[in-house]
């Protein structure tokens, strides 16, 4: 699967096992420590706006972010064990929200 970022030499670092209450500021400070961070954007919930617990981040060039990568991956942040990896391409083959287990809710409505 294609790594996200790599246009204009910028990394994209997906952050995961955030408790909801992590803020942009907190994931910042923690990656500032290996590079310069271009941003940081927590994902929420489309209607409700509440955190959906990961965050993606964005550092130039490769080498600070593998070792960002490296150190923070199975860190406490906010009480809980991050999962850091560079961030991926949703698979294509996949509809959005298929995986998800959830029925739609045309098909309920059978």
């Amino acid at each position: 699967m294609p790594s996200l970022g790599k246009k204009y030499g910028m990394t994209t670092i997906f952050v995961g096992n955030l408790s909801f209450q992590t803020t942009e500021t907190e994931v910042r400070n923690a990656f500032e420590r290996y590079g310069h961070v271009t941003s940081v954007r927590i994902a929420t919930e489309r209607g409700s706006g509440s955190p959906r617990g990961f965050a993606f981040v964005n550092m130039p060039g490769l080498e600070n972010a593998e070792e960002a990568i490296a150190r923070l991956n199975g860190n406490s942040l906010g009480g809980r064990s991050m999962t850091v990896n560079e961030a991926r391409a949703r698979d294509e083959t996949r509809p959005f929200g298929a995986a998800t287990g959830r029925r739609s809710a045309l098909l309920d409505s059978l």
